[in-house]
């Protein structure tokens, strides 16, 4: 089964890591629970503590804009948007291999 895995680059004001990464981690144990994701990973830059990749994997094509409906999202997305040092920015990809692939 392909997925689609979503990198959302964030790039926050110094002052405002903490609760960045607080909001972030509330909306991925939320996210979590939708039926469509199945990976939801905040990572922190480590050479540059300001910079987050959030790696976002889901289950079918539609399920990103319904996890964009719920209110988890909103409640984060309102959130963090004062503390972006700069407009976030996202790449998406498909898995070539299965999650379980032995090599």
């Amino acid at each position: 089964m392909s997925m689609l895995i979503v990198h959302v680059h964030v790039h926050v004001k110094p002052e405002c890591v903490e609760a960045f990464k607080q909001a972030s981690i509330e909306n991925a144990r939320n996210s979590l629970q939708e039926p469509g994701i199945a990976r939801f990973d905040v990572c922190q830059q480590t050479d540059d503590p300001t910079r987050f990749v959030l790696v976002e994997v889901y289950r079918t094509p539609d399920a990103p804009a319904k996890h964009k409906e719920t209110a988890h999202y909103a409640k984060w997305r309102d959130a963090v948007a004062p503390m972006m040092a700069e407009p976030r920015t996202s790449v998406k990809f498909s898995n070539v291999a299965p999650p379980d692939a032995e090599w």
